[in-house]
């Protein structure tokens, strides 16, 4: 009986050697599963948008660069063109006494009013074009404005006869009920009298002037490229409109 309960004594050393193996065999699995996941932690911190995080970074959109300034130039002219470092002290002359054509039919085609003061040739490098400046029906080119309004038109042409833009266009001068009239548009700004074109309203209503309006073309310094050109305007709806053109000759 004593060798029996000797056999029966060890038993319990058997399973506790079981026990303490299975012990450390699980807790080197934890080790290598946290040494694992440790590894894995290391990996997504050093590279973000690698496959192993579950959770990548959202994808950033490209920087887009700052543009680069240009410097633009405002206008532009025609080769041909050169500006002269001659400055022309314009001065005002009195004009003489004219007298409008008096028709009892209405005008087919554009009534010639000459320039009041005619240019000195070779003086300036714009003169104006034979027949300018002319009084026409606002219907050739504004068929529905009607007719109250008064306008200065026309068009200026390089010597090659390409049309030039960038030009300044002043209207000066005086008419009824206004003592001082100042006005500047650009050449190239009204297409319908062609590809250098210009416009100036005068005045909303119909007005008769004799003489007391001028316009002259300027480079982009307002030095004088032309003369002053002096003009009538009628109170007549088939010559509200007056047109001038001028062109390039050096």
């Amino acid at each position: 009986m004593d060798q029996f309960g000797m056999f029966d004594e060890k038993k319990p050393a058997r399973k506790k050697i079981t026990r303490v193996l299975l012990w450390n065999v699980l807790t080197i699995l934890v080790l290598v599963m946290s040494l694992c996941v440790l590894s894995v932690y290391f990996l997504i911190y050093m590279d973000p948008n690698s496959v192993l995080n579950p959770f990548p970074p959202p994808t950033l959109f490209p920087t887009f660069a700052q543009p680069t300034p240009t410097i633009t130039l405002r206008f532009t002219l025609v080769p041909s063109w050169t500006p002269t470092s001659e400055v022309i002290q314009a001065t005002d002359t009195p004009a003489p006494t004219h007298t409008p054509i008096v028709t009892d039919t209405p005008v087919a085609s554009p009534t010639p009013l000459g320039s009041v003061i005619p240019s000195t040739p070779g003086e300036f490098a714009f003169v104006v074009q034979p027949g300018s400046p002319s009084a026409i029906s606002w219907t050739t080119f504004h068929p529905d404005a009607g007719c109250d309004w008064t306008g200065v038109a026309g068009q200026a042409t390089s010597l090659n006869g390409e049309a030039v833009r960038g030009l300044f266009v002043q209207l000066g001068g005086s008419m009824p009920g206004v003592d001082t009239v100042n006005k500047q548009v650009m050449t190239g700004l009204a297409e319908e009298y062609g590809p250098g074109g210009f416009e100036i309203t005068v005045a909303n209503e119909m007005l008769a002037s004799d003489g007391t309006l001028w316009i002259q073309l300027l480079d982009q310094q307002n030095l004088p490229l032309s003369d002053r050109v002096y003009f009538n305007t009628f109170a007549d709806c088939e010559k509200n409109l007056i047109i001038i053109y001028f062109d390039q000759v050096r």
